[in-house]
């Protein structure tokens, strides 16, 4: 059963939620019809009851609603129904009479954190691991359950609203100083005996909103003290959001127009708000790609077949530089043993230094303890001795972008390697296959490409050779989950495909920079799309002079095959910049934009005489659609050559990787997004006025021929 409720001698009342065949407790019909009947025969008896706790039968108390349920939704009114009946269900529990007490024995979120907050108290147990908060915002939802009227009121609108509009999570000590919950418990014992005493403390209790008089800690929204803040809260909403988010402002509007009027009144403005949002594509896109697809990936959708999961014990990192010693690090703090060479004992040292300057930012900023950094800093062993990677599981070669190199590295490595232990080349660009041509064991050569910077990226894309085996690819797939990384799986190919996709975003910025457009419109054109960065000041951060490496290297490998590098806008830019102009980007402080020591960047005056970016006559519209759609495009051109194999992984590997903009659900879900036949027809046209590179890819026109679409299905 679903719900279950026992009274004790004292006539206190437990529901305990532990729904049948889940992990954890999901806000569902199979849940709240129960629970909602129960608080039912509860209220029928409440003479004979002293107080309610709601309690869970799993390891977390609610982990949130439904997305399936939610989802599944097709109409405003449906998706109103169904909150305005969890707002009735929990309404009845608040006004009972009696004292009610949530007893959160784990992470308690959204929904579940929503039925919390309809308690007169919140007492949760004191492990590190449980989350609380309202994290809706981060898949195109906001709070739908009450939480816009009930927050403000517990904790001020301005302590709230940053809750609500970031997602933020919290431990339980950080959620007891926010004034999330009012107590901690110890254990399981101690959180049920504290509930109990409070209700016997309290037999008589109503919540705050409920009590006459009551006013907000902090006023309300029509109180000076927030007026000036509300002033200029919408505007600094849409400087992060530009306006590509509906769930952050309306959740803001339901707080504030919430706050005006009475809290019923409140959570009915909430209900309209939130199925407004629900109905919005930009919901769905967002719920399809972060939620169902993410934990597709996650369960090993990408992952091969009938091979037990394995965990790296002892890992070899090549090359201490800042990516080498980012690998390491986020190895070590998850427990494994990690061997880190380089060319010399000192350069070796040096990257572990650079680490131990990160563990002490975070030991002072009281983000972790000295002992954990202590911990994470002893596993990491710098050598410079290719002797010391004897019994590493897996090594990651992460030296400099060159072939000679990567394999004279990768055979003085196998030297000393067991048979069974992988080898892994964190490139960026170069062909897997080729690189695995200098290994003895090719099924045992893959792919690991890491983005910078390691401990904050949440992406590593697996590339496999031509001869990789299954073996090998399921234990990339399982390191990648054992650094609590997303795993995305690809098929070998230049550039692969984050890096393939990625480049034509900022060569696209760079072939607009060509064409004359004003550069700062170029880069308010990325912005606006939903980009973390626009195209050019991208650019400058991976550096010019790289894209000219690459440029140059992948010349010469098609020269190599017999065939040529297609000509494009971005070439001849690159190629003035670094040849010519001597801006290679910022670590050298001069490429599309300059960097003052100790001032702001700003675009290079320069760019106007050089490359006559003054033109202005241009429309900003046109130049978001040709951001976005010459990554969609390129992306289906991967799908269509089986780079990448499945829609979670494209999309996934877009957000995540390269920051496409999430409010669209990754590149293959813009192209649902603005529907096929449309966007095959803009792109012809976007061909016809500026090349080639816009030709709407072959799978597209087969995919509307045969009534086909990327529409993801769980």
């Amino acid at each position: 059963m679903a719900i279950t409720t026992t009274k004790d001698q004292d006539n206190i009342v437990t529901i305990t939620m532990d729904l049948p065949g889940k992990p954890m407790n999901v806000l569902n019909d199979e849940l709240m019809v129960p629970m909602a009947e129960a608080i039912d025969g509860i209220l029928a008896d409440i003479d004979n009851t002293s107080g309610i706790i709601l309690a869970s039968g799993k390891k977390d108390f609610i982990a949130g609603a439904d997305i399936e349920m939610l989802i599944a939704l097709d109409t405003t009114e449906k998706v109103f129904d169904m909150v305005e009946n969890m707002k009735a269900m929990l309404r009845k529990l608040e006004t009972c009479g009696k004292p009610v007490v949530a007893a959160m024995n784990g992470t308690t979120l959204g929904g579940g954190y929503e039925v919390a907050l309809a308690a007169h108290r919140r007492i949760c147990i004191n492990n590190p691991r449980t989350q609380i908060g309202l994290p809706e915002v981060k898949i195109g939802a906001f709070p739908g359950g009450g939480a816009t009227a009930r927050l403000p009121r517990m904790i001020g609108i301005q302590q709230a609203m940053p809750l609500m509009l970031e997602g933020k999570t919290l431990r339980p000590e950080k959620a007891l100083a926010a004034g999330l919950i009012e107590e901690l418990a110890v254990d399981a014992d101690d959180l049920m005996a504290k509930a109990k005493a409070w209700i016997k403390a309290n037999p008589s209790v109503q919540a705050p909103w409920d009590v006459k008089g009551f006013k907000f800690p902090g006023g309300d929204a029509n109180n000076p003290r927030n007026v000036q803040m509300l002033a200029i809260a919408p505007a600094m909403l849409h400087a992060k959001t530009w306006g590509n988010y509906p769930a952050p402002e309306n959740c803001m509007k339901a707080i504030t127009e919430g706050s005006r009027v009475d809290f019923d009144t409140a959570c009915r403005i909430e209900s309209r708000l939130f199925a407004a949002t629900i109905a919005d594509q930009t919901s769905k896109n967002m719920m399809s790609t972060l939620w169902f697809q993410l934990n597709a990936i996650k369960r090993g959708a990408s992952r091969p077949d009938g091979i037990e999961p394995k965990k790296v014990q002892k890992l070899g990192v090549l090359g201490c530089g800042l990516m080498g010693a980012g690998i390491a690090f986020v190895s070590a703090k998850v427990g494994i043993e990690v061997v880190m060479k380089d060319v010399s004992q000192e350069a070796a040292e040096k990257g572990k230094d650079w680490f131990k300057g990160v563990t002490d930012k975070q030991v002072a900023r009281k983000r972790m303890t000295q002992e954990k950094a202590d911990e994470i800093l002893g596993r990491m062993h710098p050598t410079g001795d290719y002797d010391d990677l004897a019994g590493c599981d897996l090594v990651i070669e992460a030296v400099f972008e060159d072939r000679e190199l990567k394999a004279n590295v990768t055979q003085a490595t196998e030297a000393v390697l067991g048979e069974d232990a992988v080898f892994s080349s964190n490139t960026s660009t170069l062909p897997i296959t080729g690189l695995a041509e200098a290994s003895r064991k090719p099924e045992n050569f893959i792919g690991l490409h890491f983005f910078s910077p390691v401990e904050k990226m949440p992406l590593v894309e697996i590339i496999k050779g031509e001869k990789t085996n299954d073996e090998t690819l399921a234990l990339a797939f399982d390191y990648v989950l054992q650094i609590k990384k997303t795993p995305i799986v690809v098929n070998d190919s230049r550039g692969f495909y984050t890096s393939r996709v990625f480049s034509s975003y900022v060569n696209e910025g760079m072939a607009m920079l060509a064409e004359g457009i004003d550069a700062q419109m170029i880069e308010n054109a990325g912005l606006m799309t939903g980009m973390p960065m626009a195209p050019l000041a991208l650019t400058d951060e991976v550096a010019i002079s790289l894209c000219h490496h690459i440029m140059a290297q992948t010349a010469k490998d098609m020269e190599a095959e017999g065939k040529t590098m297609p000509d494009t806008p971005a070439v001849a830019v690159v190629n003035k910049m670094v040849e010519e102009l001597d801006r290679p980007g910022k670590r050298a402080t001069k490429g599309f934009y300059d960097y003052p020591e100790g001032g702001k960047k700003a675009l290079w005056p320069g760019l106007k005489e050089h490359f006559n970016a003054t033109r202005k006559d241009v429309d900003i519209n046109e130049l978001q659609e040709r951001l976005l759609f010459i990554q969609a495009n390129e992306t289906a051109r991967c799908y269509e050559e089986d780079v990448v194999c499945s829609l979670p992984d494209a999309n996934i590997g877009s957000i995540f990787g390269w920051g496409f903009a999430p409010w669209a659900g990754g590149t293959l879900q813009y192209i649902e997004h603005v529907g096929l036949h449309r966007f095959i027809e803009r792109s012809q046209e976007l061909a016809a006025q500026f090349g080639e590179r816009f030709k709407p890819a072959e799978i597209l026109l087969k995919m509307q021929a045969e009534g086909k679409s990327f529409k993801y299905e769980a």
